[in-house]
């Protein structure tokens, strides 16, 4: 088939063109603006990107066009699309299509870990030679020499990150609910998406609907430790397990500690011990992630030593606790965080794994809902694992005041807790702040969930240019 994808620079539709072509299809695409790293991910692929949008690359010999969530009416390409009556889909739609009825569709959802979780699921069952094809929302590093966000495979398991956004503008529905669930994990439940979804009923709602749609022949796995995941019992059809830190869940990580970067746990299995495994992630959030990987390889018929074995052979995922370089003994991080929960257990994590170094947080609020007050007091609780917190300025300052994150009152409320923070709108401005006052040792995270204005290079490069000796005098002088 020859296959023109409109908005094709977004993480999941770079992804998806990329398998659509390993799959044999003649496939390539546009978008407005062109930039890395999915444009070079494009290009090493070998699909070629148009720009800008034009009517003229609907062209009368496409046989299907995938059609982003971000695409309105008024594009170009779409308006020749609905005119010329030509086979359009949605995002979901297509991967479904093209690759979900003929698998066993493992769909790994909730608000906060599922990339992390598809990412270790994929290759606890790559690594266990089951051959998956995985689809992910980030890039996992023990795919590919660079790290890739999919994976094609010859076996019969399918793992794809379930997500709750919107589907298209024609279908407002949830991405997840094209997936064909024959295997469901839902980590957890929280409102999040406040552009689309206006309350906490609506992302219930949902997640029962997902929650409907395993099969009895299936299983669902909840989160045992979020109240709001392990409620969805009540609306399965299914067989249902859960998982988690807590007494009680079905497969239950116990007796975690963390020594030389590795974090280790205890799974029991219906209370009876199913083995012992080591992480290279660290913290609280990451112990569960691992547990429904886990509990996913088990019901795939992997046995506990082969599991265990993967596991301690992942090398996690980019933008989650990422270290992107160590300068004058400071170490800079990468984190996609962006959602107050997100936030606290990042720098939990952080705090487990550098529990005698000073912590930075540098927050922007960028994402639809970190941007809006809906959060503002839920934020001012999140950063209390940190020593110094940046804000940095709201990415979307179009958003009418009202509804808006106020930086100001975010650091006022920070401040009144005790801690240490600062609004600082200008990225230069953060960088020389960072400069200025860092002592050797100092842990800088970036929380974002974009590219931060370059940031974390930017920080890089400026700590490179301190000279040794002047770090060491203002060390000794602290």
């Amino acid at each position: 088939m020859r296959i023109h994808l409109i908005g094709i620079c977004g993480t999941a539709m770079a992804t998806v063109a990329a398998l659509l072509k390993r799959r044999g299809h003649d496939v390539g695409g546009s978008d407005q603006n062109v930039y890395p790293p999915m444009s070079e991910f494009l290009a090493a692929e070998g699909i070629p990107i148009r720009t800008p949008f034009s009517a003229a690359h609907i062209t009368t010999d496409l046989d299907l066009v995938v059609v982003g969530n971000a695409i309105s009416r008024g594009n170009p390409e779409l308006e020749a699309v609905l005119d010329g009556k030509v086979r359009y889909c949605s995002l979901p739609e297509a991967i479904r299509d093209h690759f979900l009825w003929g698998s066993r569709s493992i769909v790994i959802a909730g608000t906060h870990g599922k990339t992390t979780t598809t990412a270790l699921t994929g290759w606890l069952l790559t690594h266990a030679g089951l051959d998956p094809t995985v689809l992910v929302g980030g890039i996992v590093l023990n795919f590919g020499r660079e790290g890739s966000s999919y994976r094609l495979g010859r076996g019969r398991d399918f793992v794809i990150e379930g997500d709750e956004y919107d589907s298209a503008f024609f279908d407002k529905t949830a991405k997840f609910l094209k997936y064909l669930p024959q295997i469901a994990v839902i980590n957890n439940i929280e409102f999040d998406h406040a552009d689309i979804y206006p309350d906490l009923d609506a992302v219930r709602l949902a997640f029962r609907r997902l929650v409907s749609l395993v099969p009895r022949s299936g299983v669902l796995l909840l989160g045992h430790d979020s109240p709001e995941a392990a409620a969805m019992r009540g609306a399965a059809v299914s067989p249902v397990d859960t998982f988690g830190t807590g007494e009680g869940a079905t497969w239950q990580a116990c007796d975690i500690t963390h020594a030389g970067g590795i974090t280790s746990f205890t799974m029991r299995h219906a209370g009876q011990v199913f083995g012992r495994f080591e992480s290279p992630l660290l913290g609280l959030h990451n112990v569960r992630n691992a547990a429904a990987a886990v509990a996913v390889g088990s019901h795939a018929g992997i046995p506990a030593g082969a599991l265990a074995d993967g596991l301690r052979a992942f090398r996690g995922v980019k933008r989650r606790l990422e270290t992107v370089g160590v300068r004058c003994d400071v170490t800079v991080l990468d984190d996609f965080a962006h959602h107050p929960t997100a936030v606290h257990e990042t720098l939990a994590a952080l705090r487990t794994g550098y529990p005698s170094r000073r912590i930075w947080a540098v927050f922007e609020p960028r994402s639809a809902s970190s941007c809006r007050r809906v959060f503002q007091e839920a934020f001012a609780g999140a950063f209390e694992g940190a020593d110094e917190v940046v804000v940095a300025a709201v990415f979307r300052s179009a958003l009418p005041e009202s509804e808006r994150l106020s930086e100001q009152r975010l650091v006022a409320d920070l401040l009144a807790r005790g801690q240490r923070a600062r609004f600082i709108p200008e990225i230069d401005r953060i960088v020389e702040t960072i400069v200025t006052d860092h002592r050797p040792g100092d842990v800088v995270v970036m929380m974002s969930n974009g590219g931060f204005g370059g940031i974390h290079q930017k920080l890089l490069q400026a700590l490179d240019a301190v000279r040794p000796q002047a770090t060491q005098s203002r060390a000794h002088g602290a």
